[in-house]
């Protein structure tokens, strides 16, 4: 995405992204039935690849950048939506 392309990115769709990349790396999980503030990676039983899977994912669907010394930031699903959405933020200024 371009820097036009990621500051025209909402609240919700960015969870709608987010989400979207969870289902393809754990299909099985009902998205609807997760705690926003539980640990993802025990919730939806990923290991560590599938999850450097699915920030790179999200790296690809929105342009922002995560390096891995912010990968504790993304835990939990509304961690994960508070952190790039705070990026999205840093990116408008």
């Amino acid at each position: 995405m371009t820097e036009i392309e990621i500051r025209k990115i909402t609240q919700g769709e960015l969870s709608e992204i987010v989400k979207q990349e969870l289902n393809n790396i754990a299909p099985e999980v009902d998205l609807a039935n997760i705690d926003p503030a539980a640990d993802l990676r025990e919730t939806v039983d990923i290991d560590s690849i599938d999850f450097l899977n699915f920030v790179t994912a999200l790296h690809h669907r929105t342009g922002i950048d995560i390096p891995e010394i912010d990968y504790p930031k993304l835990v939990t699903l509304s961690g994960m939506i508070a952190y790039l959405r705070a990026k999205l933020e840093s990116a408008k200024e």
